[in-house]
Order: C-alpha cells, then structure tokens, then sequence
C-alpha cells in the first residue's frame, strides 16, 4: 500500500493481524500516532512507515517485535528519545529514523553499533552513539540548585531507616524459605554456545527430526547438564510461525508431564542466515514411539513396556492434556499428539512435547474466521488427526481427545493407525471395538507379555492376562486390559459428542491402574 495518497491515521486494529509478515504503508499522508496495538503483530519482519506526518513517540510495545529485521520510520514528525529496546532486538538488521526530532543519547549496542545498518541522520537534538554516527557528545546536566540542610538529613535518615526494614525483610525470607532451583531459568544462549553444545550440529548428536526441524543433543557449557535442541528448519513454510507459536503456548505452562524449556535463540548464524532454536531439557529414555516400535538393532530390540509400564504412561498423557485443557490460564489445543511427541525421562515419566501447532482455544472461540483458517492448513500427523478436522471444523479439546484415543489404542496393540492392515473400512479403531472384550487377547501387543521385558512383573501380567481359566485375580486384570482399551475405543469416536472429556480419562485410567494394583496385592498375600 506504498506511495498512494492515503489519509487519515493507522487503525489499531491492524494488531489482529497476527500472521502478518510485512507492513509497507510508506510514502502516504498518514498523521497520528503509530498503534501500540502493532505490538501484537508478533510475525512481523518488516515494518515501513516512512514518507508520512507520523508524530508521537515510538510505542513501547514494538518490544514485543522479536522477529523483526527492517523498521523504517524516517521522513515523518516524530520526536521524544529513541527507546532502549531497538538495541535488543536481535534479528533487526536494518534501522531507519532519519528525519524526525528525535532527542537525547543514542545507544551504541545492537543494531547502533553497526553505522552501516542504521541511519538517524536529520535529527539535531541526538547525540552519543558510536563515533561513525558522528554525533555530538552528550553534555552534562547542569547542576541543580543545592538542597536545603535540613532537607538533606531527613531524606538520609528516611533512607537509612528504609534499608534497615528491607535488610531485615531480605534475611528472614532468606531463613524461611527456600530459594527456586536454579535450573528453573537459564540466561539465552547464542548461536556459538549452540555450535559448541551440539559438536557443530554433528550427526552424532541428531536425536530426530520432523517437517520443521531437526533435536540434537547438547551439553550447557556451564554446568554440564544434558539438554536436547531443536533447531528449526527456516527454509520450510511455517517454521518461523511454529517458533512463535512454541515459544507463545510454552512461556505460560507448566507440568510435570509437560516438556520443559529452558531457553530461546533468536538470532543470525556465521554466514548472516536467520537461526532459531528451543533448548529443552533432556529425555533420557527418548521418545515412547522408540519404546513402541523397536528398530531392528539389538539396542532397540531390549526396549519392552510391561502392561503397568503403558498404563502409567497413558496417565501422564491424559493429565497433560488436562491441564492444558482445563487448567490453564487460557486453554490450549496440542493438535499434533502422537507417540513420537511423548518423551521419557529416566524414571520413565512422560513428557508431552512439540507444541509448533498448538492453538489457544479462546483465541479459536472468540474469532471464527481465524479457527477456520487454523483448520484448514493445520498439518498434524495422517493417523492422529480427528476427521472432523478435515470438514473445516474449528480447533477444539475433543480434537486432542480423539489423538488421545488413537495412541491409547497404538499403545496396547502395539500397531500404528497408518499400519498397512488398516486399508478400506479397517481402522485401529474398528480393529480394537470389534475384538473387545471376548477377544482383547488376540489384538494386545505380544510384547507387552513377553518374558524379555524389562519389568519384573511381567511373567506375572502375562500368566493372569493369558490364563482364561483363572479365577479371581486373573479376571480382575484381564478387566483392567480391557477397560483401558474401551476407553481409547471410546476417545477416537468418529463423533466428537461421544468421546470422553480429559478429567473424566484421568480418573477412569487412575481406577484402572488401582484395580490392578489390588489385584496383584491381593494374589501376592495369597502366597504369603
């Protein structure tokens, strides 16, 4: 919209435009103040305002622009001191303020300690910055009239007895209570901290990698701890938004079964590319697709999940998903749950990850045009994706819930929902409901009763699960089996009416796992 004759001042609800990538409305006749609302255009690359009768003040809520890489406000009637912020935006490559009033010292970090990328000339009241912006020095203020005596002593005992409170205040805290673990937050890294990390991104270090990017496995230089990066992939479409949109959902959660990041970078690599990465915090035992699906290497193959194993998993899972759903300040849709995005950690705790395509649910309510768009191109993963995605249908919790519902049932068959016997009508789906219950048996994973497992209880599982003839306990956990599969049945509903809200899966699935835990009390006292 450059080089018209538009009139009139920048409406602020251009801050809808959450996808907007360039804003070009230079060399008009626009007045007025530039929106703060602007702020909230969080994938805005390049902003040209320049040419106009702008006035005011640059908003403080440009801060919020981290990806921004040209701003050109020059030629228009600006004035006030050109904000702090400009000189921490990372990926700003190109400054223009030239031609305006604005005033005070110029900063000489960032962007302004680059001549070449930044151009305030036109501006008399300037001064400071690095000497090849050929500014004046900065004078010193002149000096303010001397205090009355007594002014002076009253203000320092006020003072003095201000940090006798506060010091007081401080230690018995100190003694009260126990400071957050330090690993809670970790100072940004840059891109050569992230080379050295990563070995220079060796292949050694490549734990996966997906449509947007590749996680290797790093070591933090100061403390040695073990971190996985996920270094997205800038040339594939969407990659960009995906960072936001993880950074965006993952700066306002926390959960024990949700993955945790420790740090962002946003920057520009050695050759002057665009670089962005997640640092999250290492899973020891990988992904629960590696534990799913062994690969066919002898390290793989040891890999057994006993049937209390998957059940403890599946309730990670279901409680993740919860919160999300229902406790979070804003609620939020994961849409892209499957095995490959559950991680384990040491103790075999789950994790949820990948949170590139997850949507905030008011943000999909209160805009229905924008919940149609989310629809429409979100990728997901072919298996895992409720069919009403596919009809246009908004992003919606029952969403995940159905995702929920396919990997529960992958979990206990041990079969993916792209499996090549799933062909025609044939769905895990329908595979499971049409065994269930006589024949839960021929349908379970084999693994999950294998003698190879790596859970002691297993020989134990499979002579009850196996043994129809039992009586008491051996029904009790063949129920078990059985209930946990009516629940997958039961969350991959084709009908979105009919699948099971995540509150009620965690508390169905924690009964399971009692009823189970009773029944092997209950045969262990029997042989006491």
């Amino acid at each position: 919209m450059s080089n018209n004759s538009l009139t009139g001042s920048i409406p602020s609800e251009v801050g809808n435009l959450r996808n907007l990538v360039e804003l070009d409305l230079s060399q008009n006749k626009l007045f007025g103040e530039i929106p703060s609302s602007l702020g909230s255009c969080a994938s805005l690359e390049r902003l040209h305002l320049e040419g106009n009768k702008l006035g005011g003040t640059i908003p403080e809520s440009l801060k919020d622009l981290r990806g921004i890489e040209e701003l050109d406000l020059s030629s228009n009637n600006m004035s006030g001191e050109i904000p702090e912020f400009l000189s921490k935006l990372r990926d700003l490559k190109y400054l223009n303020l030239s031609f305006n009033d604005f005033e005070g010292e110029v900063s000489g970090e960032g962007i302004f300690s680059n001549a070449s990328a930044v151009s305030i000339i036109g501006n008399d009241k300037l001064c400071g910055g690095i000497p090849d912006l050929h500014l004046p020095s900065c004078s010193k203020k002149k000096k303010e009239k001397p205090l009355n005596l007594k002014v002076i002593i009253s203000v320092t005992i006020a003072v003095v007895f201000a940090i006798a409170i506060l010091c007081s205040v401080v230690i018995f805290c100190m003694t009260n209570s126990k400071a957050p673990p330090s690993e809670d937050r970790h100072v940004g890294m840059s891109y050569s901290e992230i080379v050295k990390s990563t070995n220079g991104f060796s292949a050694e270090n490549l734990i996966g990698s997906g449509s947007f990017g590749s996680v290797y496995k790093g070591t933090l230089s100061d403390d040695g701890k073990m971190v996985a990066i996920k270094v997205m992939n800038l040339q594939q479409r969407g990659a960009s938004k995906s960072f936001i949109d993880e950074c965006d959902a993952l700066r306002s959660i926390r959960h024990r079964n949700l993955l945790r990041i420790i740090t962002a970078c946003s920057t520009i690599d050695h050759q002057g590319n665009d670089f962005k990465c997640l640092v999250f915090e290492f899973m020891a035992n990988g992904s629960l697709d590696k534990w799913l699906h062994p690969r066919a290497d002898k390290q793989d193959q040891t890999k057994r999940l006993s049937f209390i194993q998957r059940l403890n998993i599946a309730i990670d899972i279901a409680s993740a998903l919860d919160y999300l759903h229902h406790y979070c300040e804003t609620p939020i849709v994961h849409c892209d749950l499957k095995p490959s995005n559950v991680l384990l950690d040491e103790d075999m705790t789950a994790h949820v990850g990948d949170f590139g395509l997850a949507t905030f649910l008011l943000e999909s309510s209160n805009n229905p045009s924008k919940s149609e768009a989310i629809s429409v191109v979100l990728k997901g993963s072919i298996g895992y994706i409720p069919p009403e995605y596919g009809l246009n249908d908004q992003v919606s919790a029952l969403g995940d819930v159905y995702s929920f519902g396919i990997l529960l049932l992958e979990m206990f068959t041990g079969r993916r929902p792209t499996d090549d016997m799933f062909k025609h009508d044939l769905s895990i789906h329908k595979f499971v409901a049409m065994a269930l219950p006589e024949h839960a048996i021929d349908v379970i994973d084999p693994t999950m009763l294998d003698e190879e497992t790596a859970d002691d209880e297993t020989n134990e599982e499979k002579a009850i699960i196996t043994n129809s003839n039992a009586q008491g306990n051996a029904s009790r956990t063949q129920e078990c089996v059985v209930s946990a599969m009516r629940i997958g049945v039961s969350c991959s509903s084709s009908s979105p009416g009919e699948r099971l809200a995540m509150s009620s899966v965690v508390n169905k699935l924690h009964d399971i796992r009692d009823s189970f835990l009773r029944s092997k009390s209950s045969r262990w006292k029997k042989y006491e």
